[in-house]
């Protein structure tokens, strides 16, 4: 009996990330509250906000508030079933591309358990002081976000993207 070879698509090259539409939300939202992330916020960014799609299922997001030359990076979730595969470092990257083709220099985030993947990109500590007042007043500092989320910075530039 011979064996047949297949050869199939990664699922995480075969999901495409594009803009979210206001129909998205809600199931940007169920990914948020499986991640325990905050969606408070977040519909006021929908133009800045990236989901990945497989088929027509979203498996995961990523967003950015803007706030001239800063951009705070929040809702970076993936699906649980599809973590470990790329696809969030894909988001990344693409909000990233987002904030520079936005004229953004510097993108900002809170995190309490991420940390070790945002540090993959260059993002670094700073003080929650250090922040830009217009990010400092943004819904996930003052209410989304606990207190003893972390603040962490990345510079960006036009050289920078991949």
């Amino acid at each position: 009996m011979a064996c047949e070879s297949k050869t199939t698509p990664s699922p995480t090259l075969a999901t495409m990330i594009g803009p979210a539409h206001t129909g998205d939300l809600a199931a940007v939202f169920g990914l948020l509250e499986q991640s325990g992330l905050p969606k408070d916020g977040l519909a006021d960014h929908v133009a800045t906000t990236l989901v990945a799609r497989d088929g027509g299922r979203i498996v995961g997001s990523a967003a950015l508030e803007l706030y001239g030359t800063a951009a705070l990076l929040r809702s970076v979730a993936v699906e649980p079933e599809r973590r470990g595969q790329g696809l969030g470092q894909r988001l990344t990257h693409s909000a990233l591309d987002l904030a520079r083709q936005r004229g953004v220099r510097k993108v900002y985030l809170l995190t309490e358990t991420a940390d070790g993947f945002f540090t993959r990109f260059g993002f670094g500590w700073v003080a929650r002081t250090e922040v830009p007042l217009p990010v400092q007043q943004s819904v996930e500092f003052t209410r989304a976000c606990s207190v003893t989320a972390q603040a962490m910075a990345l510079h960006v530039r036009a050289e920078d993207s991949r």
